[in-house]
């Protein structure tokens, strides 16, 4: 009697991945900088006055919105790796990395270079933790790199704005 070899696995030996304390709290960092993005990004959009005002007014929104899909895919991500993001207001207001939003009117230009600053960092936070997030799970990695990459794009779209040549 032939003997058929196989590959096949034990149902106790299969299991998702989990992401480990380190992936988590650098997931998370993301996420709240993104959450916060989003709600500067409609403080801006609620207050800016001015020249090109329709133009910028409609920008933000668009960066709202990239800020709002990029934080749920992130948090589910998180979910994915077994891991519980904190989406809180008061634990997005304490972790935030990025610089408080002014609450009065402002003007286009000033609006301009308060959100690129806010994109860049919530960018910034991105590129810190990248490096230990591919280390050990190289698809979330893959997830950042097309977070950078739309945010960096819409800050140059905003920050030409404001830019003479």
């Amino acid at each position: 009697m032939t003997t058929i070899e196989t590959n096949r696995r034990q149902e106790s030996d299969v299991s998702g991945v989990q992401a480990s304390p380190a992936l988590t709290a650098s997931l998370q960092r993301v996420l709240v900088d993104l959450i916060e993005l989003h709600l500067q990004g409609k403080q801006a959009h609620w207050n800016v006055v001015g020249t090109n005002f329709r133009d910028l007014h409609l920008q933000l929104d668009e960066l709202v919105d990239v800020a709002r899909t990029g934080s749920d895919t992130v948090a589910e991500r998180l979910r994915a790796l077994d891991a519980v993001p904190d989406g809180r207001s008061d634990t997005v207001a304490a972790a935030t990395s990025l610089p408080r939003f002014p609450a009065y009117e402002i003007n286009t230009t000033e609006a301009v270079d308060l959100i690129t600053t806010r994109v860049y960092a919530t960018v910034d936070t991105m590129r810190d933790v990248h490096d230990g997030v591919d280390a050990e799970d190289p698809t979330t990695a893959d997830i950042l790199h097309q977070l950078i990459d739309g945010l960096e794009k819409l800050a140059w779209l905003i920050k030409s704005e404001n830019r003479k040549v």
